[in-house]
């Protein structure tokens, strides 16, 4: 159960489907960079969360979190769980830019729409999984700056080389 989609939020995250508006039928979520030391960040790492911790969970795996939810007092939408088991599939559409690109902070690297009425809520749930994304996208930032930092310094010791041998 530890790698079930349903076990890797934060249990807090279970009640957010009763915290919503009863009459919302769809929610659209982003995910960007803020800022912070550099002016752009490289995206990476969300084809291997999505291919890793992206499957419907089992009845059983609901019944669990059912379970855990009401150890922690928390709400928990066992029908709308149950009803993602059932359909056979996380009813949300992902984009996402292509890994790997340099993308100005601000600016969206993904986008989450839920696309079943029944469990709007659900968008919002999978914020948790793809937070993860972060630890890989920090390090793809730090080496492309680093990368930058080491290809300007040998430039100037190339140049600063050929100065002195002609």
């Amino acid at each position: 159960m530890n790698n079930s989609l349903i076990n890797l939020a934060d249990s807090y995250k279970y009640s957010h489907s009763t915290q919503y508006p009863s009459n919302m039928i769809s929610m659209y979520s982003y995910m960007e960079s803020r800022g912070g030391e550099y002016a752009a960040t490289v995206f990476c790492g969300l084809q291997y969360y999505l291919k890793q911790y992206l499957k419907v969970p089992t009845s059983e795996e609901v019944i669990k979190a059912s379970k855990r939810a009401k150890a922690h007092g928390v709400p928990f939408d066992y029908d709308g769980w149950m009803h993602i088991v059932s359909l056979g599939y996380i009813p949300v559409t992902i984009k996402a830019i292509p890994e790997g690109t340099l993308v100005p902070t601000g600016h969206p690297l993904v986008t989450v729409e839920s696309t079943d009425p029944k469990v709007p809520w659900i968008a919002g749930f999978l914020e948790t999984l793809l937070m993860k994304v972060w630890y890989p996208t920090t390090v793809a930032t730090k080496s492309y700056y680093v990368k930058q930092m080491l290809a300007y310094y040998i430039a100037t010791e190339e140049q600063h080389n050929a100065a002195e041998n002609s």
